[in-house]
């Protein structure tokens, strides 16, 4: 299977640079896979579509300001980090720019009393780092970081962002990039989901380096995943198969409750259930994958040629996610972190 056959053309203008006014005012288009029909209506319509038998499956992981702006000790050369990993205690891993201009031996200053020693080389050209700081390192972090906004949305983050960049239910700390399809979502509409009978159910996914690592192969089959966390609690587990084996549909949120859900599956005689408990994933899905957990999925719009247009492409049909595409990109949805969403039922 070839990567270019998940390849598609968007026209700059249509990657969202911004959030919508609202966060469930984005547009919404949903793809009735059994019939194929397409309907286009706006994100606060989403219950339309839920049934009070559903599970809403959404991943609480959230994003810190990973991104710090110092100076080399010694040149003053301006650096730029990105939080990549926590390792232990106060060592990471962190991708940096220019990384040609650091080297183990070297340190970066972020302010008076927050700095970093690079310390050894990390993979795919990474650096690991130890920080040294006065205060509480997470309280510093949210003082001197900027959110982790991905490279297609050109311009600096803003105090906006780490509302806007971030779920109405982000809990613990530990992602470099959001789980976006969850930025839709507010508390007022949870809550009319949840009086309908729609079971909320929360995971935890920790979104690592490999969001910002473009697939490198011409084969598909010849990309590998990077490795991230994940965390199931026994009452999510349980309110999940509880709703899998009364015949409810799981409905994930987003590719990395996907991929958390997939990966925590174990066999059950015939069936398959969620496993509670931690992990780690390099789960890869693309078409030909045996969907053990997942029914339906919302999700935002994909980069071409990406793993996530594979996962997707798994669910559906990828000639058909690409002829929905196409319509979406004739409409003019905004596309990727901050655009529009869909529902493939």
């Amino acid at each position: 299977m070839e990567v270019t056959d998940f390849d598609y053309d968007l026209p700059e203008e249509l990657i969202a640079q911004r959030p919508s006014d609202k966060r469930d005012e984005c547009r919404l288009m949903v793809v009735d896979r059994k019939t194929g029909k397409i309907e286009h209506e706006h994100f606060y319509d989403i219950l339309k579509f839920l049934k009070p038998t559903d599970c809403l499956v959404m991943n609480d992981s959230k994003v810190i300001p990973a991104r710090l702006f110092g100076t080399k000790k010694g040149t003053g050369a301006h650096i730029e980090f990105l939080l990549t990993k926590r390792i232990d205690g106060d060592r990471w891993e962190t991708m940096v720019r220019p990384g040609r201009r650091l080297k183990p031996g070297d340190s970066v200053e972020f302010s008076s009393d927050f700095s970093a020693d690079i310390v050894d080389y990390g993979n795919d050209g990474t650096r690991i780092v130890d920080f040294h700081y006065s205060g509480i390192f997470m309280e510093r972090l949210e003082e001197l970081g900027a959110m982790p906004l991905p490279p297609y949305i050109d311009r600096p983050s803003t105090d906006e962002d780490k509302d806007r960049y971030q779920t109405v239910y982000a809990d613990p700390e530990g992602s470099v990039a959001a789980p976006t399809a969850g930025l839709h979502f507010t508390k007022e509409l949870l809550a009319r989901a949840e009086e309908m009978g729609v079971k909320l159910v929360y995971v935890t996914l920790h979104v690592g380096i490999g969001t910002f690592r473009p697939v490198k192969v011409d084969k598909v089959e010849d990309h590998h995943m990077h490795f991230e966390e994940y965390y199931i609690d026994q009452k999510s587990a349980d309110t999940i198969n509880e709703v899998k084996a009364s015949g409810g549909r799981i409905v994930a949120v987003g590719t990395t409750s996907t991929r958390t859900l997939e990966s925590a599956a174990v066999k059950d005689g015939d069936s398959w259930k969620i496993k509670a408990g931690h992990g780690n994933t390099g789960i890869f899905i693309y078409p030909g994958y045996e969907w053990k957990m997942v029914d339906s999925l919302i999700t935002n719009f994909h980069l071409p040629k990406s793993t996530l247009m594979m996962l997707i492409s798994a669910l559906y049909d990828r000639e058909k996610i690409l002829v929905a595409y196409q319509e979406a990109i004739d409409r003019k949805y905004k596309f990727f972190s901050y655009g529009d969403a869909m529902f493939i039922e």
